[in-house]
């Protein structure tokens, strides 16, 4: 079969062909129709995230049909459209993931190739008003965005509700998450083309986070915030405790402007903030995200499809930031 393997330090991005998946018991072999790039396999490419291993098909989000099941595994799934939930092994407690705790796409093989092995357990099905494509976009972002905003953020109908970068993957589905949920969102982008596209998900209004004055611009336009869901971190989030409301939740999930800056601390407990740290999530919010996508008739944002070959361009445009949504790979 063909795949995307990374394979060396010096040649993270390689196309060709690997042998299929043997099954254990256990497991299913999905037929990968589509998969989708997180933020997670351009670090990986380049070196920065940790427990990297050579060789790996990367790739944690996948939607296909399948193929073949292994001994333990109910016949009947075979020839079922599913979708993957790349979070494996969350571990006992929902509060935090345990030391079993893994991502689809490393350390095991993941779906950006023709074939890809996991637990049954971790299959579920297609929701039948998507595409292959928006189906793949949905597993590790959608979840990401889902414990974020619900579980650490307590997001609930009426708040006020600030999406930090929501451009992203997880940025699109923290709007509509949050949007469904009978939330005020409001986002910050470096883009006014991106703020505009914001809008169109069900976005109130958007600053541009580059202006030097976008925290008195977001006071100006919502007067406080119930949730802040930050994904960079960086000398811009010491302003995030002034614009929110007493008791507000401010949730953070990355750092990709850096680390936690100087910020001030009086502002943090007068006001009663929570700050939370979040990591994907656990089988009962994978469920409970689908609910919503369901519910809802959802339909996750594509910013462009790749043909899989072409795996090296699209993790290129990751890299740019220059996606609105997410950039899903093909594979016939």
């Amino acid at each position: 079969m063909k795949a995307i393997v990374l394979e060396s330090a010096e040649n993270p991005i390689v196309y060709k062909e690997v042998n299929k998946p043997v099954l254990q018991a256990g497991e299913v072999l999905v037929q990968v129709k589509a998969a989708a790039l997180n933020r997670r396999d351009y670090w990986i490419t380049v070196g920065k995230y940790g427990g990297i291993k050579y060789p790996t098909i990367l790739g944690s989000d996948g939607a296909g049909i399948v193929a073949e099941v292994g001994e333990g595994v109910d016949a009947g799934l075979a020839g079922k459209e599913v979708i993957i939930n790349p979070s494996h092994d969350y571990g006992a407690s929902d509060e935090f993931q345990g030391k079993d705790f893994k991502i689809l796409g490393l350390p095991e093989d993941g779906t950006f190739a023709e074939y890809v092995k996991v637990k049954a357990e971790y299959l579920y099905p297609k929701p039948a008003h998507l595409s292959w494509e928006q189906a793949a976009a949905i597993p590790l972002a959608g979840l990401t965005a889902y414990r974020a905003l619900f579980t650490k953020g307590h997001a609930k109908a009426g708040d006020k509700v600030l999406i930090i970068g929501a451009g992203s993957g997880t940025g699109t589905f923290l709007i509509q998450w949050a949007v469904a949920a009978g939330c005020e969102v409001y986002t910050t982008s470096g883009s006014a083309e991106k703020i505009a596209l914001t809008k169109e998900l069900g976005a109130i209004a958007g600053v541009n986070y580059k202006d030097e004055d976008w925290d008195t611009q977001l006071q100006q336009l919502a007067g406080g915030f119930d949730v802040v869901i930050d994904s960079a971190l960086g000398e811009g989030f010491a302003k995030i405790p002034d614009i929110c409301k007493p008791g507000a939740h401010i949730v953070t999930f990355g750092g990709t402007a850096g680390d936690f800056p100087a910020f001030n601390a009086r502002r943090f407990f007068y006001k009663q903030l929570t700050l939370s740290g979040s990591m994907m999530g656990t089988v009962a919010e994978f469920e409970a995200m689908l609910n919503i996508v369901d519910k809802y008739r959802i339909v996750p944002v594509i910013d462009e499809v790749f043909p899989l070959a072409d795996a090296k361009t699209a993790i290129a445009r990751m890299e740019r930031s220059a996606q609105f949504g997410k950039i899903v790979l093909k594979i016939s």
